[in-house]
């Protein structure tokens, strides 16, 4: 018999006979406490023989034994004594079947067995403490907490179609860019990730950043966590998006950037800082809470960039250690009902590319299978100096992909611009693209008369 505190015995008799008459007349309740109710939480034999039987029915034919069912059970029993315990009780549980308080029963008990399976779990963890298993202490903890949810098979579809329908809504968060939520049913919702893929150097830090500044413009609350510059240079390159001023020079138009920032800075704006692989999912996940706690709820939040988070998995191979990664990252999306993007490194070899497909992701295809939405940038040589490049749509669960799209893209003020092919603008940028060599030679061309002029 485990102690006092550790049983239904606190709760007196009757509510014991109480709970075993709420597991025979609902269903729904013996599904949810299925897994957390134990026979020995109850003080007498005889509460406990009619517990694990009840419990044993159900296990076997998915439903609740009838009284004919007991009985028969009942017979089976070899000591006379508790077979006739097991008739009175039984008796007992009979007389409240119409009682008023049984889902006040049904409440304590669940909160009572839940509040056993999180002491349990605080137990486990005392070793995982010590020996600094953050990340398995928070796992184990999640699923104490989850424990004695109500069970839930899904939608019918048929008989439940209006509700679908109902449901089907994204409450979406805009890129800003008409080519690119127009393929995506208006952006990413929360539960979801967006990843945008390049090489080293073309921009990927640049394209998250004007994501969130039109974000930010269209009134939306921003956290944006970067693993690789620091939280000031993040904050210029966020001046020079808002003001189309390079970063270099904004310390001479404070005033000015600042004046710009206050009128089309809607949303609020958290930037934080990491060092690479210092922090893991569960250090974003903590952060996040505590500044939930403050008072702070992000609509859209950018990690610049994942493949610089920590792994804690025990993976050995990189490529698992990325793929847990991203699936925890998406998992956290769906906790905080808020889309992440973030950015992932392309083989070197792409840098050559003119556009850069799924086989150009760098260490693990499972980011794509796990991502809800990829795209690529790239930009050559020529596109650099043109600031022009290529958006590729490598996937999209929302729409078509496979897509590439012109792009106007100025690294030195973060001024990024996405253009669908078809339109005037998208054929002009198109059309710059197509003559980049020429384009370059006239630069150079110019660049150098004006160099032999002075």
């Amino acid at each position: 018999m485990p102690p006092i505190s550790d049983s239904l015995t606190k709760f007196g008799n009757t509510f014991q006979t109480k709970v075993i008459t709420c597991l025979l007349v609902d269903g729904e309740f013996i599904q949810t406490i299925y897994d957390l109710l134990q026979a020995e939480q109850l003080d007498t034999e005889s509460k406990q023989w009619l517990v694990r039987e009840i419990k044993a029915y159900f296990y076997e034919y998915k439903a609740i034994p009838t009284l004919d069912t007991l009985k028969v059970k009942i017979n089976t029993i070899n000591s006379d004594i508790l077979k006739q315990s097991v008739v009175d009780e039984l008796r007992e549980i009979m007389k409240y079947i119409e009682a008023t308080d049984l889902n006040f029963v049904k409440d304590q008990t669940l909160e009572f067995c839940r509040n056993q399976e999180l002491k349990s779990a605080i137990v486990k963890s005392v070793d995982m403490l010590q020996s600094g298993r953050y990340d398995e202490i928070k796992r184990l903890i999640d699923n104490a907490m989850r424990a004695g949810t109500r069970r839930d098979v899904g939608l019918n579809y048929v008989k439940e179609f209006d509700s679908i329908m109902d449901q089907v809504s994204r409450e979406v968060v805009s890129t800003g860019w008409g080519a690119v939520d127009g393929i995506t049913d208006g952006g990413l919702a929360g539960g979801e990730l967006g990843i945008v893929v390049a090489p080293a150097g073309v921009g990927k830090s640049w394209l998250l950043q004007a994501l969130g500044a039109n974000a930010l413009r269209a009134g939306m609350n921003v956290m944006h966590y970067t693993l690789e510059l620091n939280q000031a240079y993040v904050g210029l390159r966020y001046g020079a998006i808002f003001s189309g001023i390079e970063t270099s020079q904004i310390p001479e138009h404070r005033d000015k950037v600042k004046k710009i920032i206050e009128d089309q800075c809607k949303g609020e704006l958290l930037i934080k800082y990491y060092p690479s692989k210092a922090a893991t999912v569960q250090t974003i996940f903590t952060h996040l809470k505590t500044i939930e706690l403050m008072g702070h709820s992000p609509d859209i939040v950018f990690l610049d960039y994942a493949d610089l988070l920590s792994d804690t998995s025990g993976f050995g191979e990189m490529r698992h250690q990325l793929g847990n990664i991203y699936e925890e990252l998406r998992g956290l999306s769906g906790e905080f009902q808020v889309p992440i993007w973030t950015a992932s490194q392309a083989n070197r070899s792409s840098l050559e590319e003119h556009i850069i497909g799924a086989e150009k992701i760098a260490e693990s295809y499972n980011k794509i299978m796990i991502a809800d939405f990829v795209l690529s940038l790239s930009r050559k040589i020529e596109d650099k100096v043109a600031n022009t490049g290529r958006v590729h749509i490598i996937k999209n669960r929302f729409g078509p992909d496979g897509l590439t799209f012109p792009t106007m893209m100025n690294t030195a003020t973060g001024q990024i611009d996405i253009f669908d092919s078809g339109t005037s603008s998208g054929q002009a940028v198109q059309s710059k693209m197509n003559n980049g060599n020429e384009y370059v030679r006239k630069l150079l061309k110019k660049r150098y008369d004006e160099f032999d002029t002075n």
